[in-house]
C-alpha cells in the first residue's frame, strides 16, 4: 500500500495513518511528567523549607524535552501547520487561564519566592505543554497535500 493518494486538484497528498513521525507526543508527554514531579516534591515539603535542587532539575529537564519536541515537529514536512495553529492557539488561551489561576492561588497563599519560581516555571510547561500535544495529534492526521 503505498502512502500517497492523488487529490481532487490534481497533486499528489500524503495519507495521514501511512506517515511515520518522529516521536514528538512521547517527548513532549515526559517533559510534562517531569514538570509535574518537580511541582509535586515542591508542595510536598511546603510546610517546611524544602530544597529545590531536584524539583528545579526536574523543571529544567522538562523545559529542554519541551523544546526538542518542538524542533522535532518543526523539521516534519508536510504538516498541516495551519491547523495546528488553529488548535493551538485556542489551547493555549485554556491553559494559560488555568495556570494563571493556580498562579494566582500561590501568590494569595504568599507561598515563598523559591518554591514559586519552580511551580511557576512547572506551570509555563504546563500551560504549553499540552496545547502542543492537542495540536500535534489533531494536525497529524490531517491529510495535507505534497
Amino acid at each position: 500500500m503505498t502512502a500517497e493518494t492523488p487529490t481532487a486538484d490534481g497533486p499528489v497528498a500524503t495519507r495521514p495513518f501511512d506517515r511515520t513521525l518522529p516521536p514528538v507526543v512521547p517527548v513532549a508527554m515526559v517533559a510534562l511528567a517531569l514538570a509535574v514531579s518537580g511541582g509535586v516534591i515542591v508542595a510536598a515539603g511546603a510546610a517546611t523549607n524544602p530544597s529545590l535542587v531536584l524539583p528545579t532539575v526536574l523543571v529544567v529537564g522538562a523545559i529542554v524535552l519541551e523544546l526538542v519536541a518542538a524542533a522535532m515537529a518543526a523539521l516534519i514536512r508536510p504538516f498541516a501547520w495551519g491547523r495546528f495553529r488553529q488548535v493551538f492557539l485556542w489551547a493555549l488561551l485554556a491553559y494559560v487561564v488555568q495556570g494563571g489561576m493556580i498562579v494566582f492561588a500561590f501568590v494569595q497563599n504568599e507561598i515563598p519566592a523559591g518554591p514559586l519560581t519552580v511551580l511557576s516555571l512547572g506551570l509555563v510547561v504546563f500551560a504549553t505543554d499540552v496545547p502542543f500535544m492537542i495540536a500535534f495529534t489533531v494536525a497529524r492526521y490531517e491529510q495535507v497535500a505534497d
